[in-house]
């Protein structure tokens, strides 16, 4: 299951450089002193890289396999890849959570990670899809199928 994030705004880029090098024209007009500028196209176009390849996530996808676990896998605009592995015998369930942020109601996908101490306790909780934010009815839909993915595991026969 992958979901895709909202690509990449040029308006609100072009207007965040736009506002950084006028703030450096001004100081460049005030101090008339050329570095000043050279500083702000500098920092911006590092800045940009920085975003592109450790912020700005264009997909993220999880895959689910009843016997192994479930990988989750951040791609990321510069072409990076994050991935991390969750082995089937430290998940405890998939569950929709809900969180109230700026007087509005966000849906998030967790796996609930089962304490190895406690068997009917929760050691973690893992968010998915947090840079991607996808509606409730598609975290609904990605949630039956893990749910179906789940259920096959645990009536399954166990082998010794």
């Amino acid at each position: 299951l992958a979901v895709r994030c909202p690509r990449l705004r040029l308006r609100s880029l072009s207007a965040a450089t736009s506002a950084a090098w006028l703030a450096a024209y001004g100081l460049f007009v005030l101090t008339e002193n050329s570095t000043v500028l050279s500083a702000a196209i500098v920092i911006t176009l590092v800045g940009l890289i920085m975003y592109l390849h450790f912020v700005k996530i264009d997909q993220e996808s999880l895959l689910v396999i009843g016997s192994l676990g479930i990988q989750v896998t951040s791609s990321y605009a510069s072409g990076k890849e994050s991935t991390t592995f969750i082995e089937m015998s430290q998940v405890k369930d998939v569950v929709i959570n809900e969180a109230i942020h700026m007087q509005k109601v966000i849906y998030y996908l967790c796996i609930l990670l089962q304490d190895p101490g406690d068997p009917q306790g929760v050691s973690e909780v893992v968010p998915l899809f947090q840079s991607s934010k996808p509606r409730l009815d598609c975290l609904i839909e990605v949630y039956k199928s893990c749910q179906e993915i789940l259920e096959q595991r645990k009536t399954a026969p166990q082998s010794s």
